[in-house]
């Protein structure tokens, strides 16, 4: 009888797992012509790319290895915070704590914001939180991960949702050759618009918690890639990531024309540069250009001239 139980238990466990990963991703149909002028766009980059496109209007969709796994470079952070919002939600910490810095969080020397600060200094738990998802801190990024539980409690919360992909490999027991080929974390261009579209969904945890995550990521600090082609009065939650070899940008923007997410990741780069007009930079730009111009065909936007000078 116990088996039997068990059995049922595991079945409908499955199946709640199979609707929320369903859930996760709309209806949606191909977009030949947007498919051909995104792999037009991309034929001669050096390096490999994976791009996900969805109109939600519409549910047009473009697909170039969207489901191919790439790093995430910091748009792991994305996932960091659905875990502490989920441990927020659940009262095991509380988003209007305070929190004290230690030295011994910054491992990376030059952290950021929260790497300078000063031992024993108390900072908001939120500002930590705003830190990662805003500046991409990484020292504070570090601490969330810890904060979270771990990456194995990441993981796993990412497993139960439905996204079979992603992983934080950083930290993360039994995942070192993951992290020697991924870095920080693992992913797909799909399951990041998937992430993205669950949170604005408000289907994360409460609708709350949802809600204040879409506001966090409305924040990003870095807009020289994908975000400096969309007017800037246009409503866009964003997380980008960058390191050698590798660029990568999620976006869910609020389109006069209709909702649209995509995400765009590069690998394998030739061109490692960390420079403004590094190659994986532009193909963001050129990304999210053709994209903005596809689905607001009647839009005369576009970019001042000058704004180069203050790319960050």
């Amino acid at each position: 009888m116990k088996r039997m139980l068990f059995v049922l238990f595991s079945i409908l466990l499955g199946l709640n797992v199979s609707l929320l990963a369903q859930a996760n991703y709309p209806p949606s149909k191909e977009d030949p012509v947007l498919q051909q002028k995104l792999s037009d766009l991309i034929k001669d980059f050096h390096g490999q790319t994976g791009i996900y496109v969805h109109q939600f209007s519409t549910g047009r969709t473009a697909a170039i290895n969207a489901d191919t796994l790439f790093p995430t470079a910091s748009m792991i952070k994305v996932s960091i915070m659905l875990k502490l919002f989920d441990r927020i939600d659940k009262g095991e910490l509380k988003y209007d704590s305070v929190l004290v810095y230690r030295d011994s969080l910054n491992s990376f020397g030059d952290g950021g914001i929260c790497g300078s600060l000063k031992d024993s200094t108390r900072i908001p738990f939120a500002e930590v939180v705003m830190l990662m998802m805003t500046m991409s801190d990484n020292v504070a990024a570090l601490w969330c991960q810890s904060l979270a539980d771990s990456g194995q409690a990441i993981n796993q919360w990412l497993e139960v949702h439905g996204f079979h992909n992603t992983r934080v490999n950083s930290r993360t027991p039994g995942r070192h050759g993951d992290w020697e080929k991924y870095g920080w974390g693992q992913t797909t261009p799909r399951e990041m618009c998937g992430l993205f579209t669950m949170i604005h969904d408000g289907k994360t945890a409460r609708p709350a918690a949802s809600e204040e995550m879409f506001r966090v990521l409305s924040r990003d600090y870095w807009d020289k890639m994908a975000l400096g082609e969309i007017p800037p009065d246009v409503h866009v939650a964003a997380k980008d990531g960058a390191v050698d070899a590798s660029k990568s940008e999620t976006v869910f923007v609020s389109a006069p024309s209709g909702d649209y997410v995509f995400c765009a990741i590069t690998n394998h780069q030739q061109d490692q540069r960390w420079a403004s007009d590094n190659e994986g930079y532009v193909l963001m730009r050129n990304v999210s250009r053709l994209l903005w111009n596809y689905f607001e065909p009647t839009s005369k936007w576009k970019p001042a001239d000058g704004m180069e000078k203050y790319w960050k």
